[in-house]
């Protein structure tokens, strides 16, 4: 994946069959799929591919077992059938993680165990494992660290497990061919229009300061939280779309869970569930719902949201933790559709709608990223509904993405590159295969091939979304900040002007990271 290679494509195709607009789950999906289809597509993003609340998940490719709790039975049984094919067409990248409900109620574990037979069935053929009732001893061996006064037993379900970032990252190199151009740093400021109808769209290209327009016959956008933006400049006049929810997550040491499984809390002080999850050698614990009037690139963590969750996670955990303890924390924002009534937005459903504008504007609204793939052949659908796009089938269900290797070892940081592990690992010399950390994986090859192959162009791009260091351990990775900007600057052949400029706006931006 090159980024020049894409800007030369902007000179040679005169109009486009589709133009994403969002570089996330939703739009990288779309452009798989437009580009499995055979159509000429080019995707924008205004920042870094994921960049939003793509990376910041609580990293389950999940049925939703609130969502069943709920009622919301239909987006229960859609996601269930993406979560298998997903780890079917992605096993480098998704893996079966068993959960426990631990009981502390005579009725939790009947309650809980019937409601997860109800989740196993939905899942048909395509279930990770079947879910099982089990005693008070068996409980405390599979989760030591969970709270025993007044267990009674718990359940075990299974779920998904992966990582959202690099899943991006996946998605976007998937999508890569000679009809398909893939842009970051690409900001959307105008739709073009011809008699009222959409016909393509300005950008300029903010690494270069240059600016295009160019043409489409479709124009899909996918800027989740961000959606509307792009909708008032085809519809001034609209009414509010989306409605912003945040959800924090807190990062701890693996200490405070001690266990392969991960722990879900049926029933929180606010009526949610809440997750501590094993992750790359630490826990991540959330999340939060909390309504935002509006929405910000990079949203900040409230008192009150990293209080909630180390006082609802503590009832359940010996070992208590203390906002000390907090190793990185950060935040999402889910793009909700708005309703007129008076729901509290962890009621809102998470299913995604795609609104067709008189203009032709097809844009996505909602969703979650389990769903991605089919978002993506809906939306595409849509564009063929209104006769944008000559018809073509959806070739996804059963492709391979990009690495594709059925066996990994998840203990190994490097599973995430698949098949393409050893080519990472053959960049330069030996000690560029030595982590420059001790508590997490990044080396000079990782380094160079982010670059190289996926279109890294700032210290936070590195960092946050090609390797996972900031979302591990906020303050290490400020520590070793300085390392990482020298060797890109070495691949990038920049100057010291360069390095001090990335290290101050990395410092700046790492501030909502650390407590």
């Amino acid at each position: 994946m090159n980024r020049s290679d894409s800007l030369d494509k902007l000179n040679k195709v005169s109009q486009w069959d589709i133009i994403i607009i969002g570089g996330g789950a939703s739009g990288l999906g779309i452009a798989v799929d437009a580009s499995k289809r055979g159509y000429k597509t080019l995707l924008l993003e205004k920042y870094d591919f994921g960049k939003g609340t793509s990376s910041r998940s609580t990293k389950l490719i999940h049925g939703g077992v609130r969502y069943l709790q709920n009622g919301d039975i239909t987006l229960v049984i859609e996601s269930l059938k993406e979560r298998g094919i997903l780890k079917r067409n992605a096993p480098h990248l998704v893996r079966d993680l068993s959960f426990v409900i631990p009981s502390y109620d005579w009725w939790s574990n009947p309650f809980y165990g019937i409601g997860m037979k109800i989740y196993d069935l939905m899942a048909g053929n395509l279930g990770l494992g079947k879910s099982i009732m089990i005693s008070k001893d068996e409980t405390l061996e599979l989760i030591p660290n969970v709270s025993k006064k007044g267990l009674r037993g718990g359940v075990i379900y299974h779920d998904g497990q992966f990582d959202d970032s690099r899943m991006a990252i996946t998605l976007a190199l998937t999508a890569n061919s000679k009809k398909t151009a893939l842009l970051n740093y690409c900001s959307v400021e105008k739709l073009l229009k011809d008699e009222d109808e959409v016909i393509g769209l300005e950008f300029e290209d903010t690494i270069n300061s240059k600016k295009y327009k160019i043409k489409s016959k479709v124009v899909i956008n996918a800027t989740g939280v961000f959606a509307e933006e792009i909708i008032r400049m085809d519809q001034p006049n609209i009414d509010k779309m989306i409605q912003p929810s945040q959800g924090v997550h807190i990062v701890l040491e693996k200490k405070f869970l001690k266990s392969k499984h991960a722990i879900l809390i049926p029933q929180t002080s606010d009526g949610r569930v809440l997750f501590a999850v094993p992750w790359k050698d630490y826990v991540v614990v959330g999340t939060t719902d909390t309504h935002v009037k509006t929405a910000s690139i990079e949203p900040k963590p409230l008192k009150d949201e990293i209080d909630f969750i180390l006082k609802n996670a503590s009832k359940y955990m010996t070992l208590k933790p203390k906002r000390s303890d907090i190793k990185s924390i950060f935040a999402g924002l889910r793009p909700l559709a708005a309703t007129s009534n008076k729901k509290s937005t962890k009621e809102v459903s998470r299913s995604h709608k795609i609104d067709i504008a008189p203009s032709g504007l097809i844009s996505v609204l909602g969703g979650k990223w389990t769903t991605y793939r089919k978002i993506a052949e809906d939306a595409i659908d849509a564009a063929i509904s209104i006769n944008r796009l000559k018809k073509k089938k959806c070739k996804t269900e059963k492709i391979k993405l990009v690495g594709f290797k059925k066996k990994v070892d998840w203990n190994d940081p490097m599973h995430v590159y698949g098949s393409f592990k050893r080519k990472v690992q053959s960049l330069g010399g030996l000690d560029d295969n030595r982590s420059l950390s001790k508590k997490f994986h990044i080396t000079n090859n990782i380094i160079e091939w982010s670059i190289l192959h996926e279109m890294a162009l700032t210290l936070e791009d590195v960092l946050a979304r090609r390797t996972r260091c900031i979302f591990l351990d906020a303050k290490e990775s400020k520590r070793i900040a300085p390392k990482v900007a020298d060797k890109m600057a070495e691949f990038l052949d920049k100057d010291q002007k360069w390095i001090d400029e990335e290290l101050k706006n990395f410092n700046k931006f790492i501030k909502n990271y650390i407590v």
